[in-house]
C-alpha cells in the first residue's frame, strides 16, 4: 500500500510520552489485560465527535468500557443481510461475547451528524439526499425521530429535541436486536440513554417514567 505514511511526529511524541509515563507505571496491568483478555461491564455506543471522551467522563481505565463510536451515536435496525454491518457486529460481539451487563448509548450537544439529518429532512441539504452520500444514507436511521420533534418551532429546540431522539430510536433499534431484547428480559443487561452537554460537562439520562431526559 504505497499511499500510507509514518506517523506525524507530534503523534510519535505522544505515543514515546505515554510509553515512558502510563504504560511504564500500570505494565503489570496492561500485561494482565493481555494475558486474560478484555471483561468490560459496559458498551458505550457514542458519536465519533472528537469533543466527546467516554473515558474522561466516567473517568474509567482499560479494559473498562467496550467502546463503539459513529455518526451520531446511532444504531441501525436489526437487518441480517449482504450488507456490511459494523455496528450491528459490535453489538452482537458486547451480548453474545463479552456479556456485558450495561448498554449505554450516549449523544451530545452540538452534534454534526444530527445538524446534518435536521437540515437533510428540513430540504435544505440536497447533497445528502444524494444516493451515494454515506453520511446521508446513514442519517436515514434518525429519520423516525425527526418526524416526532418537526413540529417544534423553535429550530435550536428543535435541533435539541433531535440529539435526544438519536438515542432514543437507538435504544428502539437495538431492541429489535433478538440476543439484546433476550438479555434485557431475562435481566442480564440494561438499557441507558445519555446525554451530555459539552460546553457545560452536564450530563442526561433518559428516564422511561416521565419520557424526559433529566440531569444526573
Amino acid at each position: 500500500m504505497e499511499h500510507a505514511k509514518p506517523l506525524p511526529s507530534y503523534l510519535v511524541q505522544r505515543y514515546m510520552g505515554w510509553k515512558a509515563t502510563t504504560f511504564a507505571e500500570n505494565k503489570v496491568w496492561y500485561q494482565r489485560l493481555a494475558a486474560e483478555g478484555q471483561r468490560p461491564r459496559a458498551m458505550v455506543i457514542s458519536c465519533c465527535d472528537s469533543r466527546v471522551h467516554v473515558t474522561s467522563i466516567f473517568g474509567a481505565d482499560q479494559g473498562e468500557f467496550f467502546i463503539h463510536r459513529n455518526i451520531a451515536n446511532l444504531v441501525p435496525p436489526y437487518k441480517p443481510d449482504g450488507d456490511i454491518h459494523g455496528t450491528s457486529a459490535a453489538v452482537e460481539y458486547a451480548v453474545t461475547a463479552l456479556h456485558i451487563t450495561n448498554m449505554v448509548v450516549l449523544g451530545h450537544s452540538g452534534c454534526g451528524g444530527v445538524r446534518g439529518c435536521h437540515d437533510m429532512c428540513s430540504g435544505i441539504a440536497p447533497e445528502l439526499e444524494e444516493k451515494t452520500s454515506f453520511i446521508g444514507r446513514w442519517m436515514d436511521i434518525l429519520r423516525p425521530g425527526f418526524e416526532r420533534v418537526a413540529h417544534i418551532e423553535d429550530e435550536a429546540e428543535r435541533t435539541r429535541a433531535l440529539e435526544h431522539q438519536s438515542v432514543l430510536v437507538s435504544l428502539e433499534n437495538l431492541m429489535t436486536f433478538p440476543f439484546v431484547r433476550e438479555a434485557v428480559e431475562e435481566g442480564r443487561m440494561s438499557l441507558h440513554g445519555l446525554w451530555t452537554d459539552i460546553g457545560e460537562g452536564g450530563l442526561e439520562y433518559y428516564n422511561p417514567k416521565t419520557g424526559l431526559f433529566s440531569p444526573v
